[in-house]
């Protein structure tokens, strides 16, 4: 915990600075809501695909979730939210000719998750 996706179009794969975004978010998800540094887990998933409307050319989605154990304040998931999109500002440089449409959402994980490490 927190378990963290992250789905982007392929369009920003080259634009897109990952593995220091997954460091900035982590920071900011240990700063603002309390997480361990060490449980902070992000999968990165590329999508081929992306349609926005009716168009599909010169868009790009990138969608950040952010699945934490629940007990947090409605006040700090919106300060996460607002975190990460900004620190999704710093590490995704524009791409000429594409409109990026990005989100965030915190979510509460499900009272049936466990892990395990192995």
């Amino acid at each position: 915990m927190p378990q963290i996706t992250v789905d982007y179009s392929e369009q920003v794969a080259d634009a897109f600075d990952r593995p220091a975004f997954a460091r900035d978010l982590h920071a900011r998800a240990v700063e603002i809501a309390a997480a361990k540094p060490a449980a902070c887990k992000t999968q990165f998933r590329r999508t081929e695909d992306t349609t926005v409307g009716p168009d599909t050319t010169g868009h790009a989605i990138v969608h950040i979730t952010i699945g934490l154990l629940a007990g947090r304040t409605e006040e700090t998931k919106a300060r996460l939210t607002e975190a990460v999109l900004e620190a999704l500002r710093q590490h995704l440089k524009p791409v000429e000719g594409l409109a990026v449409h990005a989100s965030a959402e915190v979510r509460d994980l499900d009272p049936s998750y466990r892990k395990y490490d192995a």
